[in-house]
């Protein structure tokens, strides 16, 4: 694509403000619960904790205190609520990766209600086979282990900031290379805090990664569909724009 047709022709917006609000919001209570619960309990109390904030409760008010019972309540409520949004999110994900060649194009194959019925059962019955090992501590830091990684590799933005600065971006992120390097810098010490934690289950989690990667070499990078749909309404819309 020529550089003149990745310039933007429109300025960058920026975030809306409900989420820059929200992201606010959710930075204060993860403070407020980081900085709270050790001041009323004592962080020898919580360092082991599954619900520290419960902990704390019981710790300052007693067992039998309503509000260790709320707060547990609204904690399971937002837990299943969750589930929603995971199984949309690793759905379509898989169902994504699939019919591009990533994953077995079967996981992208879809009922009479269009829904990727095995991108949704497969994963789902693998998560709850894990779950019945008992060791959810362990899979919790697998999970922040991939999390972690992940945003390693989305700092990949500053080379692609610095390498296309003409690039048509929809949305300005905040602060821009110097909060991607702020980022960068807090996911390294979240990766390295981990492994310090338990390396057995970092490495674990590892080679997870590297089996998919050898998956992706010797497979399907020689099976990858060429023209996804994505892809096509992307060229779409950039046609549609340059006739405009």
């Amino acid at each position: 694509m020529p550089l003149a047709a990745e310039e933007a022709k429109e300025p960058a917006k920026s975030l809306p403000r409900g989420l820059i609000g929200s992201m606010l919001i959710l930075a204060f209570f993860a403070l407020s619960i980081l900085l709270l619960g050790p001041g009323a309990a004592g962080a020898d109390t919580l360092k082991d904790s599954g619900v520290p904030l419960v902990d704390a409760l019981v710790a300052v008010y007693g067992a039998n205190t309503w509000m260790a019972s709320f707060l547990n309540f609204v904690g399971l409520a937002g837990l299943i609520a969750s589930f929603f949004s995971i199984i949309y999110a690793y759905s379509r994900q898989i169902f994504a990766l699939s019919r591009a060649g990533y994953l077995p194009k079967k996981l992208s194959l879809t009922n009479s209600n269009h829904a990727p019925y095995l991108a949704i059962i497969i994963p789902g019955i693998i998560g709850f086979l894990l779950s019945l090992s008992g060791e959810g501590d362990l899979l919790i830091l697998m999970a922040v282990f991939g999390a972690t990684i992940s945003y390693v590799l989305m700092m990949s933005y500053i080379k692609l900031k610095l390498s296309r600065p003409n690039l048509a971006r929809p949305y300005q992120a905040p602060g821009g290379i110097a909060t991607a390097l702020i980022a960068l810098v807090l996911a390294a010490i979240a990766v390295v805090a981990g492994f310090l934690v338990d390396p057995k289950v970092w490495l674990m989690a590892a080679a997870i990664y590297v089996a998919l990667i050898l998956y992706f070499l010797l497979y399907s990078r020689h099976h990858l569909v060429a023209g996804t749909p994505e892809e096509e309404f992307a060229r779409i819309e950039a046609a549609e724009k340059e006739l405009n």
